[in-house]
């Protein structure tokens, strides 16, 4: 598992620092500490433990073979959003939201589509046999679709679990995941409204550092759950002949020995026996979720 973040790391990045107490929202009163200078300060103990929670998801979830997507459209969580998402080999949205990005994936698949033939073009040697205007028409209209959705050229489908930063400006993203009950991790401030977020992490969501540590550790959660896939995989490629070799894991039992699922409209966790797992994880392939 990644390392943990401590209260001093947060202290030093300002993550407790809220926003003026007349910004607030009222459903954040349970993780704010204190009040000073009319700005509210958070209790950082608070999001220690909650960050603790999600690292533990997130590893599970990508440890499962889902991907987590990373969503941040603000100036300085952008190159953050980036880079992390890069550094783990996960998705991303840093530019723009695109409105049905998830429930309406079908449609976004089909730009996708033609972002990577507007690339084969541009990479063949009959480009060069364009007129220059059409050259550049390609050209812009490559760029505008890398810009909103290079970070989900790879996306074959909906991502495992969303990580947020500041789901007040990224409402639609934290809407549709919910529609589609896919659990959803996200930096809360104290202007925003955790509703509809199944791990809330209260830290400031406009310093950069902030930002920073605790994105990096979300990220570093996504590398540990790879890893332990990877590991699992490889295990199964030993089996003693003339056992019955299993096609691929598709449950925690080959890691932790449960197997851990989001059911239910309320998404209550619950820990299924290890005879149920592969008939779960079954009903869930059928059913277009896994």
């Amino acid at each position: 598992m990644s390392n943990i973040v401590s209260v001093k790391e947060l202290l030093e990045a300002g993550a407790h620092f809220g926003h003026q107490v007349s910004r607030w929202n009222p459903k954040m009163r349970p993780y704010i500490f204190t009040t000073k200078g009319g700005i509210h300060i958070m209790d950082l103990d608070q999001t220690v433990s909650a960050l603790k929670k999600a690292i533990q998801f997130v590893t599970g979830v990508t440890a499962l073979g889902h991907q987590c997507l990373f969503v941040g459209t603000k100036k300085q969580a952008k190159p953050v959003i980036e880079s992390e998402a890069k550094r783990s080999g996960q998705y991303f949205v840093s530019n723009r939201w695109l409105g049905g990005m998830l429930t309406n994936f079908k449609t976004i698949k089909a730009s996708i589509t033609r972002l990577e033939t507007l690339e084969k073009q541009m990479a063949s040697p009959d480009f060069e046999k364009f007129t220059k205007r059409e050259r550049l028409t390609m050209e812009r209209e490559a760029a505008k679709h890398e810009s909103v959705l290079g970070g989900i050229k790879a996306m074959t489908r909906v991502p495992g679990v969303v990580f947020i930063i500041d789901p007040k400006k990224e409402e639609i993203a934290k809407k549709e995941a919910n529609r589609l009950k896919i659990p959803v991790v996200a930096i809360v401030d104290t202007n925003c409204n955790p509703d509809g977020i199944d791990y809330v992490i209260p830290a400031n969501d406009d310093a950069i550092r902030s930002i920073q540590i605790i994105t990096g550790a979300i990220a570093d959660a996504c590398e540990e759950g790879m890893r332990q896939r990877q590991a699992a995989l490889a295990k199964q490629e030993v089996l003693p002949e003339g056992e019955e070799k299993p096609k691929a894991f598709t449950t925690e039992r080959d890691i932790n020995e449960k197997a851990k699922a989001y059911v239910g409209k309320d998404k209550k966790e619950v820990i299924i026996e290890n005879k149920e797992a592969e008939k779960f994880s079954s009903a869930k392939v059928k059913e277009g979720t896994a």
